[in-house]
């Protein structure tokens, strides 16, 4: 590149500016990409949460998983929703304990109109149950941690993790 001498300094046109910015951006987003793709679900003992038939419309229930000490909720939204299942794909499970701050964010604070959980009673946010927990206002800046879930002769089977559960370095072995 070709850079004028304007009283002995280096000076760039607006073009190569915006290249050299342009790649320097590149370059510092690659490591975000590459920790980004890491994420996937981790998989623990097998648990039976509830009967499918049991579920009642819009009416949570607590349940842990994958150890005793970890509240999660389930629920039957009414509505298609991100990794749902059952036959209209509408039962979702997210970890129980905001993203930003460890504020509780279980039955109590689900609000069935909108098929949100929160506001967290800390700071406030909200998060989007159709949407893999993913947070609408607040100042959380993860999604909540989604209860993988399968269906099986009728049960409501726990089998993994999506995400990173608040207060752990890694997510708890399942016990």
């Amino acid at each position: 590149m070709n850079a004028h001498s304007h009283r002995g300094l280096a000076c760039l046109h607006r073009r190569q500016f915006l290249v050299l910015g342009g790649a320097g951006a590149g370059v510092l987003a690659a490591p975000v990409v590459v920790a980004g793709a890491s994420l996937v679900g981790s998989r623990y003992p097998e648990r039976k949460i509830a009967g499918l038939s049991d579920l009642k419309a819009r009416e949570p229930v607590e349940f842990t998983y994958p150890n005793r000490d970890v509240i999660n909720l389930l629920v039957k939204l009414g509505e298609p929703a991100g990794a749902g299942v059952g036959p209209q794909s509408d039962v979702v499970a997210f970890n129980a304990t905001c993203t930003h701050m460890g504020g509780p964010v279980g039955a109590e604070a689900y609000k069935p109109k909108h098929s949100v959980v929160g506001p967290c009673p800390l700071h406030l946010t909200t998060f989007d149950l159709t949407r893999h927990g993913m947070v609408v206002s607040g100042h959380a800046t993860e999604s909540l941690p989604q209860i993988m879930l399968e269906v099986r002769n009728g049960d409501i089977i726990a089998v993994g993790v999506m995400g990173l559960i608040f207060g752990y370095a890694e997510n708890p072995r399942g016990a």
